[in-house]
């Protein structure tokens, strides 16, 4: 039976992408992470304390033939077991924090990048407002007198008569409602 190529139009399914596939950097360093959050916890050192506890508690009450660890040797066992989860914890812990460092050197250059802009914007909008205000002061300095208003309105009469080649009042009546209808007919 040949086995069938992945067709490009349907998903894979869980985990036939990773078979096979060797363990990634960000796996092990969300493990660190979450050891060194374990580690870190009440109820971790809760859960060392009842250990340890139980370990000389078994090793000095129970008969001879039951016990593991000499208390008259200082609980070697024990302090190899705890000497061995010490050396791991402590490089593990490291990474952790090493890959947290990472994580906050690239959120400080976001915010460095964010604060940057912010003040470019910031500059920006000053500018905009300074330039209204002297807009808004020009305006209200200027003065509009009765006299100046006639001038503006006669030099637009002029430009309007202009444009149209006649002054209204010297126009035949035909004239202009011959135009009223020719621009009711191009609307």
């Amino acid at each position: 039976m040949m086995a069938r190529s992945p067709r490009l139009d349907t998903p894979l399914g869980r985990g036939s992408a990773t078979r096979g596939a060797a363990p990634s950097r960000d796996r092990f360093g969300r493990f660190t992470e979450w050891v060194a959050r374990a580690m870190g916890t009440p109820a971790f050192l809760l859960l060392l304390t009842l250990f340890c506890a139980a370990w000389i508690a078994w090793n000095t009450l129970m008969p001879k033939h039951l016990r593991f660890d000499d208390a008259a040797l200082g609980f070697t066992a024990l302090t190899l077991m705890l000497s061995l989860q010490a050396s791991y914890a402590a490089p593990l812990i490291l990474l952790a924090q090493n890959r947290q460092d990472d994580r906050d050197r690239v959120q400080i250059e976001q915010d460095r990048q964010r604060a940057e802009r912010n003040l470019a914007d910031t500059e920006y909008l000053a500018r905009e407002i300074v330039a209204l205000r002297l807009a808004l002061d020009e305006r209200t300095a200027q003065t509009v007198t009765r006299d100046v208003l006639r001038q503006e309105l006669k030099s637009l009469l002029a430009d309007l008569e202009h444009s149209d080649g006649a002054r209204p009042a010297d126009r035949d009546p035909a004239d202009s409602a011959a135009r009223r209808d020719d621009d009711e007919r191009r609307r």
